[in-house]
């Protein structure tokens, strides 16, 4: 079991981040903000996979005036994604938005980052504080050379430091790069002088399979650390995928358990069953059911059920057939052509 590290807790609307609860998945609307509808369709896909918080781009004054319609229809809290217009923060608060998120490093005057800080804390407004390898300040870039993970540890620390100096502390810190290693130190840094919650990931990791690798692997060496409160998992594909895909990492490590969770074991000479379509067709069959289960679907009848002793639920292949079994004991011998159906329907029945 990972031991998570010790947070204070912040909300982002009615969503608590740090202390005892639970890692918090977020993810980013892709659409143009300003088209309304096709932003809050896309919520609404991110709210059904799982997605607890969504952030939208605010680049232009049209975006900013869509976002009440999408607050007050949006079923999760709403964070407004802030870069190089300040004004844009205060216009984002007044139009109901849960959180802002602002790097510090492109707003630039220190004065103007205190006030959106002041509005923040009375319109009861999180902040999320972004710190990237591509803004940092420029006297760290010319203390450091380059966007070390000291250099982003730094930043961060210099600014949670001014926001606790002001009074403020509904606030949580993001430092990302696409080094992952690098990545992984600066947070660890950081980590190690604070208890600021934390919201972790690997900023361009790139999209397929190199961009989920790449993910998963840093986000998984922090959170294994205890490293993390709450994680977007970011990809150049629909944000949907994003939300699975930081699931996946979180069950994988045994801190979420959210729909069902598929243990199937390696290709060998001993299969006798096409083992990859019938993968396929339960994790197709199995895609809109939300119960936490762990189903496991074996090869061959050799060791098993043994093996998947763990699962609540699975199929064990022979030739052309499999036997169901449950909490490791078979109950049913099935044909190859039925057992993604009555895998589904014993499934059903455990309510």
């Amino acid at each position: 079991m990972v031991e998570r590290r010790k947070t204070r807790q912040i909300s982002v609307g009615n969503v608590k981040i740090g202390g005892d609860a639970p890692v918090v998945v977020q993810s980013m609307a892709s659409t143009k903000t300003h088209e309304v509808e096709e932003t809050l369709e896309q919520i609404e896909r991110l709210y059904r996979a799982g997605c607890e918080i969504v952030r939208v781009a605010v680049p232009h004054q049209e975006d900013v005036e869509a976002l009440e319609e999408i607050v007050s229809k949006s079923p999760v809290p709403i964070i407004a994604d802030i870069h190089f217009a300040p004004s844009y923060a205060f216009l984002s608060m007044e139009k109901g938005v849960h959180g802002i998120r602002i790097n510090p490093g492109n707003i630039g005057k220190e004065e103007i980052v205190r006030d959106i800080v002041e509005e923040a804390k009375l319109k009861g407004v999180a902040i999320r504080i972004g710190v990237n390898s591509g803004s940092l300040e420029k006297d760290l870039l010319e203390k450091y050379g380059y966007p070390s993970a000291e250099a982003l540890a730094e930043s961060a620390l210099r600014w949670s430091e001014k926001f606790e100096r002001w009074g403020f502390t509904n606030y949580k810190v993001s430092i990302k790069g696409s080094d992952v290693l690098e990545n992984v130190k600066a947070n660890m840094l950081f980590a190690e002088r604070t208890d600021v919650p934390l919201h972790i990931g690997i900023t361009e990791a790139g999209m397929g399979t190199k961009g989920i690798i790449k993910s998963s692997v840093g986000i998984g060496i922090l959170l294994h650390m205890g490293i993390g409160d709450t994680v977007r998992v970011s990809l150049t594909d629909d944000p949907v995928v994003e939300v699975e895909t930081a699931y996946e990492i979180l069950k994988s490590l045994g801190l979420r358990r959210k729909g069902v969770e598929i243990v199937a074991c390696p290709t060998c000479g001993r299969i006798e069953v096409d083992l990859p379509r019938v993968v396929r067709e339960v994790e197709r069959k199995l895609n809109s059911i939300d119960k936490p289960l762990k189903v496991a679907i074996m090869g061959c009848v050799v060791n098993a059920i043994g093996e998947a002793r763990e699962a609540d639920i699975g199929l064990a292949c022979g030739r052309g057939f499999a036997w169901v079994f449950k909490n490791g004991k078979p109950i049913k011998k099935v044909g190859e052509e039925e057992m993604a159906e009555e895998l589904l329907r014993e499934i059903e029945k455990m309510g």
